[in-house]
């Protein structure tokens, strides 16, 4: 049984998950962030939270199988322990957050991911990786709550100055273990449920084509110009988010 959502609703959900594995696919990477404040305007954030990480799970598939061996292991390995206390704190914290407190949360993380890549400064030399597992942490927290780990990864990972393929790379294996850890704790939870999973299903094939078309948009499109526009939108959807959780 399908959830009962308007069509405002699954329009808000399709393009969010198209948009996210266009970013596991590689282009514009990070930007599937949006997803979940994107469907938070018309559902539960739990809901579209549950909902999207079995998509994650498939879209990591594709995307590690793509990416495979071009990714930095030793960085991988870095961010593990990281990953699995900031999930471990979403896990204990989950139930004290309320869903105007969530939508709070996922604003600010909108304005703020936003912010910095309108205004992200440029590393003169590369990053220490003491800093692997303060950002890793925090990324599995923002992961979890909101499948929002990209912002915190990033600002560890752009200044240690990667090849762009091998940054593509440690990202897609890093969100496939960090997702894979998050399943359990999803479940034990309920958030993954019957009717998520139908839903979730239901929307593979977004899924898949969005990363198919993250593939054959690098070479293609103006990544400026996309970038520009999320970043827009982010923007706009942070206010909203926050200003819904105010109200």
């Amino acid at each position: 049984m399908l959830p009962d959502y308007s069509t405002i609703a699954w329009l808000l959900i399709v393009f969010s998950v198209y948009l996210t594995g266009v970013s596991k696919g590689g282009f514009a990477g990070g930007f599937g962030t949006l997803s979940v404040p994107l469907m938070a305007l018309a559902i539960s954030p739990t809901q579209a939270a549950g909902l999207l990480l079995p998509l994650l799970l498939v879209m990591d598939v594709f995307a590690v199988k793509a990416w495979w061996g071009k990714h930095d292991m030793a960085e991988v390995w870095r961010f593990l322990p990281g990953l699995l206390v900031g999930v471990a704190v979403g896990t204990l914290l989950f139930d004290r957050l309320s869903e105007q407190g969530i939508r709070l949360v996922l604003g600010g993380i909108s304005l703020l991911f936003a912010t910095y890549m309108l205004f992200k400064p440029v590393a003169k030399k590369p990053i220490s990786t003491r800093w692997a597992l303060p950002a890793a942490s925090i990324c599995g927290f923002t992961s979890f709550i909101a499948h929002a780990g990209a912002p915190p990864l990033n600002l560890y990972l752009l200044p240690r100055k990667l090849p762009k393929e091998t940054f593509i790379a440690t990202c897609a294996v890093s969100f496939a273990v960090v997702n894979a850890i998050k399943l359990g704790p999803y479940l034990w939870l309920g958030e993954v449920n019957v009717t998520s999973a139908w839903a979730s299903l239901l929307l593979v094939p977004i899924a898949w084509i969005g990363v198919r078309n993250g593939f054959w948009l690098q070479s293609r499109v103006n990544e400026k110009l996309f970038y520009q526009l999320v970043i827009l939108a982010m923007f706009l959807v942070g206010i909203n988010l926050i200003w819904q959780a105010l109200a």
